[in-house]
């Protein structure tokens, strides 16, 4: 069951799109850069936090000497200033695919940021956003607190909130916002399960909740001795603090609480793991639920050759 790598594909052959996906710390970086060689493709990412530059080591970005000569794009576009928005990263993703294939290259997604992914696979349009009601949104979020918004957006949009998670404050903040500039439900405005392009295929890392779990520690343990706390001092001098997006994201967010003298060492790097475990498992949970995910053992030998199946399966490599 080892095929042999198919030839370079001409532009416009009809090529994949592929995107592997699954839970923080399964190996999606290693599957897809397998996939990368074995198809004559690039990778694209769709991890959100991956999109800022100097924010490396508490992302897990694969440095540039282990990417074995791929090229990679959407790495490092933002400032850690900038709000990451998932309508406009659906753009930059899409053009990085139409780029790849019209040079006859494969493109490969790896990232575990579910909506990211799905916002570039599936048919996903985005209402419009009103500065001013975001703006008194996100204020009432400082002052009440994203309990309090979640309550209220479950009397204006029930099914909004039994989606949106209660301390996801952004999401609960957008929601609202679509609510009221649009007079629809949030979940309208959601991803239909229907691929823009037949072509593409996605490819799940699948490993347990006790591999995840230890494998989680292991990471934590090597992003603080390759110097996350510095890293993290470094980009509070580039307005870390101030961004939206970025200050959240986990590990960050614990170290600054640890600078700032909230948590002890020993306690952020225990929240940077409890926080990071949870959000594998609502990963993994996103992409279960999923049926079109073609789902390959992370310890099976044979995995990158179970995933090409998959691709092949597509029909789109026929003419390759």
């Amino acid at each position: 069951m080892t095929p042999s790598a198919p030839p370079p594909a001409a532009p416009g052959a009809g090529l994949p799109v592929v995107a592997v996906v699954g839970a923080t710390a399964a190996g999606k970086s290693d599957l897809a850069l397998d996939l990368a060689e074995r198809l004559g493709g690039e990778v694209v990412n769709t991890d959100s936090m991956q999109l800022y530059r100097g924010m490396d080591i508490g992302t897990a970005k694969l440095p540039a000497a282990e990417r074995r000569g791929i090229a990679h794009h959407l790495l490092d576009v933002l400032e850690v200033t900038e709000p990451a928005s998932v309508a406009e990263f659906q753009g930059w993703a899409r053009a990085a695919i139409a780029d790849c294939r019209s040079r006859g290259v494969v493109p490969v997604l790896v990232g575990g940021s579910a909506l990211y992914t799905r916002a570039v696979l599936d048919r996903f349009e985005f209402p419009g956003t009103d500065p001013d009601v975001r703006a008194r949104l996100e204020a009432e979020l400082e002052a009440e607190g994203a309990q309090a918004l979640h309550r209220r957006l479950a009397e204006v949009d029930p099914a909004a909130a039994a989606q949106v998670m209660a301390s996801n404050g952004r999401r609960v903040v957008r929601a609202l916002e679509v609510v009221e500039i649009t007079g629809r439900s949030f979940t309208a405005t959601l991803p239909v399960q229907a691929y823009v392009d037949p072509r593409s295929v996605q490819v799940g890392v699948d490993a347990g909740r006790a591999v995840l779990d230890r494998r989680i520690g292991a990471r934590v343990d090597a992003m603080w001795e390759a110097g996350l706390v510095e890293e993290v001092q470094r980009l509070v001098g580039h307005g870390l603090r101030e961004g939206r997006t970025a200050g959240r994201a986990i590990g960050y967010r614990q170290v600054l609480d640890l600078l700032d003298g909230e948590l002890t060492e020993a306690q952020a790097r225990e929240q940077t793991v409890t926080g990071t475990r949870r959000f594998a498992r609502r990963q993994d949970s996103w992409f279960r639920k999923d049926d079109r995910v073609a789902w390959v053992a992370h310890d099976d030998p044979e995995r990158v050759d179970r995933a090409l199946d998959a691709v092949a399966a597509t029909g789109a490599l026929r003419s390759r």
